[in-house]
């Protein structure tokens, strides 16, 4: 197993994921226009990290970088992170993590941080394993500006 950066040719792989995901996750996957959006962005407005076991794609990664004004450092955004069930307890969410935190140092960021579901018990174990901490004081708030898919 190896983490890798995402390249074009990985386009397929990469969908196929994004909607195991969504499976997972029992929402709806992206639809065509949104799939061709999500490869467009890549390299542009977001990062993408592949995991490949035999080579095939087990695995990825989607990060971006925000701010913070406070510490006046970037701060790594992970928006998704997916690994196939039948990959999970391999270490390759750890492998991810550690690829992560070497691409944040890299960067100059001051932290790292993303959401995870509330009923996602598997994935809250293993952040708490990573040393991660909730942040309790904080609400996430959304706001729907495009409805497209």
């Amino acid at each position: 197993m190896r983490i890798r950066r995402y390249r074009p040719a990985d386009g397929r792989s990469l969908i196929a994921l994004v909607r195991a995901l969504a499976r997972y996750e029992k929402l709806a996957p992206p639809g065509p226009a949104a799939a061709k959006r999500l490869l467009r962005d890549v390299g542009r407005r977001i990062e993408v990290l592949l995991a490949e076991a035999d080579g095939q794609a087990i695995g990825y990664a989607i990060y971006l970088f925000t701010y913070s004004s406070f510490l006046a450092r970037p701060t790594l955004y992970l928006e998704d992170v997916f690994v196939l069930p039948e990959h999970r307890g391999a270490g390759v969410g750890r492998a991810f993590f550690d690829a992560l935190l070497k691409e944040a140092r890299r960067e100059g960021c001051g932290r790292m941080e993303w959401v995870v579901l509330r009923w996602n018990t598997p994935a809250i174990r293993f952040y708490d394993r990573t040393g991660a901490k909730p942040l309790k004081e904080w609400l996430t708030y959304r706001l729907e500006v495009a409805r497209s898919r």
